[in-house]
């Protein structure tokens, strides 16, 4: 039997009540639904606000635009994480920012911190944004540190991270904002679909002016009658006046009544994906294994590396076992950065990038099924260490 990296979320039964919803509804839109899955998620995230929109990637673009629009910048510079996925990077690139890489961690995989201390004090960057790496947390008390002493703002890519605990706080709530993934394959799902969370009232307002298109019709009536006021808006041409340079990111509420259901069982998620990484450690004791502070792994994947990585994907494909590449590497190293920047090298992304790869992690494996492909890595892998 087959043992794939993902598996969806979305149970049978959930489909079945999604079509009974969807024949007695004939607004399938953003609209109610939207906002009341907004409302449980930054419940259960610990955030004062919650923004659906289309995806991760999307989450991550409206994080950039409303840091534009709301002058939070002193600059146009921005660190990000080498060892991170594409969109993490791009919405940066696509608005005008500058983007400097920063090396990853040997334990977490996350900004390594003398890098950023260097970064910081070449560039005096505006802003920092972070991944945390499957699941495990950054070194955030140094991070925080840093941008204290900088002055500098802190966003977070929790796409991997949904339900990770740092000091009891949950992964994505420790900056300003944080972006989140809802596609097939990850902690939950609502077939496309993602979130930002922040305490930022006045960034949350923008967001939800971003998200459709730059009008105020989904802003507090008073705060939309405030900016109606400003700009001498009277009650028809603000039908379609547009207060800020916007997108169309929104999601609809067919995708949100799966986010609702999904919410309900995304403790168990978490737990059984922090107990599935667990027993891969034991497993693999002799390789290298990740590691940060967090209280609960809500594990998206399990990391490590070998020396002899096509060998060993080969013989996993042959045991019909899939795997991949760690996330996808060194983005310094891809080429639409080498396009834009020329090739970015650093001492352990590279290693990343050509000896790490990643195993299956998700809610419906198996101890058997992980002993399976331990054993079956065990047979040909090769250990290698980040230096």
């Amino acid at each position: 039997m087959a043992i794939t990296l993902a598996q969806d979320t979305i149970e049978q039964s959930e489909i079945a009540d999604l079509c009974t919803w969807m024949q007695a509804n004939n607004r399938l839109t953003k609209g109610p639904l939207c906002v009341a899955f907004e409302e449980a998620f930054a419940q259960w995230q610990g955030s004062k606000h919650a923004v659906f929109v289309n995806s991760g990637s999307s989450a991550n673009l409206l994080m950039a635009q409303a840091l534009l629009e709301a002058g939070r910048l002193r600059n146009n510079i921005i660190i990000a994480p080498s060892v991170s996925w594409v969109t993490t990077v791009t919405p940066f690139m696509q608005l005008g920012f500058d983007v400097k890489l920063c090396d990853c961690d040997t334990q977490n995989l996350g900004l390594d911190i003398d890098h950023l201390e260097q970064l910081c004090k070449e560039y005096q960057p505006s802003c920092i944004i972070l991944v945390h790496v499957l699941g495990h947390a950054n070194h955030m008390k140094a991070i925080n540190d840093i941008c204290d002493r900088y002055d500098v703002v802190l966003i977070e890519d929790s796409c991997e991270s949904l339900g990770s605990i740092l000091d009891g706080k949950k992964l994505g709530s420790i900056g300003l904002a944080g972006s989140f993934s809802f596609y097939y394959g990850h902690h939950i799902s609502t077939i496309e679909g993602g979130m930002v969370v922040t305490d930022d009232t006045e960034l949350y307002h923008i967001m939800l002016s971003i998200r459709s298109h730059g009008w105020g019709r989904d802003v507090p009536k008073d705060v939309h009658a405030s900016w109606q006021a400003d700009y001498e808006i009277d009650e028809v041409r603000d039908l379609y006046t547009f207060y800020y340079s916007g997108f169309n990111l929104r999601s609809t509420d067919l995708n949100a009544y799966l986010g609702l259901s999904q919410l309900k069982k995304l403790d168990a998620i978490a737990k059984k994906r922090a107990h599935n990484a667990e027993r891969y450690a034991q497993n693999l004791s002799d390789f290298w294994c990740q590691t940060s502070d967090v209280s609960l792994l809500s594990s998206f994947a399990y990391a490590t590396f070998v020396e002899n990585r096509l060998q060993v994907y080969q013989r996993l494909k042959d045991a019909d076992i899939e795997s991949r590449p760690l996330i996808c590497g060194n983005i310094g190293l891809h080429p639409f950065w080498i396009k834009r920047y020329g090739k970015a090298s650093f001492a352990h992304a590279d290693q990343v990038h050509h000896q790490g790869m990643y195993l299956p992690n998700h809610y419906h494996l198996s101890d058997a099924d992980i002993d399976r492909v331990c054993e079956v890595v065990q047979e040909v892998a090769k250990p290698f260490d980040l230096d």
